[in-house]
């Protein structure tokens, strides 16, 4: 009886894209639980995303139990910024010296964050390329 619950649970989030969003909302959401719970100053949404690294990386959670719902996610994104732009418009005074100060910090921050995922990927798969070699 339960593994026949888990083979069908296992199915669900495999091919379902609505299980598969779910599942990342209630990472998420457990985040900000834990972060309001602990008064943390970290983001919800950082602690939901060490949670999920966290169980793909014990194998309790496959990966392919959020792929298609994080794919359309990523893919949609831009959904989720038309609201920002909408709200410029109602500030003025970010037309201006103001907004160009904004947007450099905002462009910064990004390239300051690109480049350290970046250097990040390559020291773990150059670390990965390494251990592979000793065995």
């Amino acid at each position: 009886m339960i593994h026949r619950l888990r083979v069908q649970t296992r199915h669900l989030f495999h091919h379902n894209i609505f299980a598969q969003m779910g599942l990342l909302c209630a990472f998420w959401i457990i985040g900000e639980i834990i972060t309001w719970a602990l008064s943390l100053p970290i983001p919800g949404a950082i602690i939901g995303m060490v949670l999920a690294l966290l169980a793909l990386a014990s194998r309790k959670l496959s990966i392919l139990s959020m792929k298609r719902g994080a794919d359309w996610l990523i893919a949609e994104m831009l959904l989720f910024f038309v609201p920002a732009v909408l709200a410029l418009l109602n500030h003025k005074e970010f037309i201006g010296l103001l907004g160009i100060k904004i947007l450099v910090v905002i462009l910064g921050g990004t390239f300051v964050v690109m480049s350290i995922t970046a250097l990040t990927i390559d020291l773990c798969y150059r670390w990965m390329l390494m251990r592979h070699v000793k065995h």
